[in-house]
């Protein structure tokens, strides 16, 4: 982090730096979120990215500014990653025309065609078919470019899972499958819906590389993400990326959160990836407290200005209710 004065001089220590500032800007993101929908100044639906931000931080970063993003209703860590101005995302979550979305879409509808960040979905597994039209369209047209498509494991039991998997097989599309395992698909784990818990496995029964992810370790998504990316461009075709995670949160904040112990979200904190990040930068001496201290200062002015231009963006005018329900002309 040698902008903050700290001793990261290497490429690798500065892509840790770099990885660590996502982070975090993702986790205060969340936490600022809360707080503003305990207190009612937020409303409607919300899905919290806790515990996950190794794998939009680390998965992210792969692609190019070209490539296509298509995400779920957990999409906060997304957008923030893909390159969405916070204030934006947060002018979003406070419905102002001003959002991403124009206020229209709130938490679980992020979008921002200018990155090819083609939303937040709240069907689960309806991003995989856009994303699976989205690669045919640049295939189709001669472009190079790769289309993540970001996904829960409770989209494993959905049958278009398997349509588009088959598809994009089929059609060779370059489609970075990305299944965010965090072993819960809402309220019902992993094995008690799945037969096959190895997802990657299943998968790779479709005829694409697919490899499972510690999905806690930032580095080990990084890496997973850059091999994959690599490996479509030279050879198009889709991957798959099992990224096994953990969300330290309930599903929603109307969730009870009934259906786990509160020992077991315990073990899995002690995996936390911005926790694991900065312990393995101090054992090679690339960040200091200060440096730290400075980092998280700097995220936290970043939301402090988010929240106030937020809060005083405009509402969507009356008017303008039915406007973008069909294509307008030009």
């Amino acid at each position: 982090m040698s902008r903050r004065g700290s001793p990261a001089t290497s490429p690798r220590a500065k892509q840790r730096a770099e990885l660590l500032l996502q982070m975090v800007r993702i986790r205060r993101f969340e936490e600022r979120c809360v707080e503003l929908y305990s207190a009612a100044q937020i409303r409607g639906f919300m899905h919290l990215y806790i515990g996950e931000e190794a794998v939009a931080a680390g998965l992210l970063q792969a692609l190019s500014r070209d490539d296509a993003v298509v995400s779920t209703y957990r999409e906060h860590g997304h957008a923030l990653a893909r390159g969405v101005p916070m204030v934006s995302v947060m002018a979003e979550m406070f419905g102002r025309a001003t959002g991403c979305s124009r206020g229209r879409g709130g938490s679980m509808h992020l979008f921002d065609v200018t990155r090819r960040f083609y939303g937040g979905n709240a069907i689960v597994g309806g991003g995989l078919p856009i994303a699976v039209g989205l690669a045919l369209a640049d295939a189709m047209s001669g472009r190079p470019q790769v289309t993540a498509c970001l996904f829960g494991d409770g989209a494993v039991a959905e049958g278009e899972f398997h349509e588009c998997l088959n598809l994009a097989a089929l059609w060779h599309l370059p489609v970075l499958f990305c299944c965010e395992n965090n072993l819960y698909a809402m309220g019902t784990a992993l094995a008690r819906a799945q037969a096959e818990t190895d997802l990657a496995l299943r998968a790779s029964s479709y005829g694409m590389p697919s490899w499972a992810v510690d999905g806690m370790d930032v580095e080990a998504v990084s890496a997973a993400g850059n091999r994959a990316v690599e490996t479509m461009r030279a050879s198009p075709g889709p991957c798959f990326l099992e990224l096994r995670t953990y969300r330290f949160r309930a599903h929603s904040m109307y969730d009870a959160e009934r259906y786990r112990d509160k020992a077991e979200v315990e073990h899995w904190r002690q995996f936390d990836p911005i926790d694991k990040l900065t312990a393995r930068m101090r054992d090679n001496g690339e960040i200091t407290d200060d440096a730290l201290k400075d980092l998280e200062s700097e995220v936290d002015g970043e939301l402090d200005q988010a929240v106030a231009e937020a809060q005083a963006g405009p509402l969507e005018p009356v008017e303008d209710l039915t406007r973008f329900v069909y294509t307008e002309q030009p």
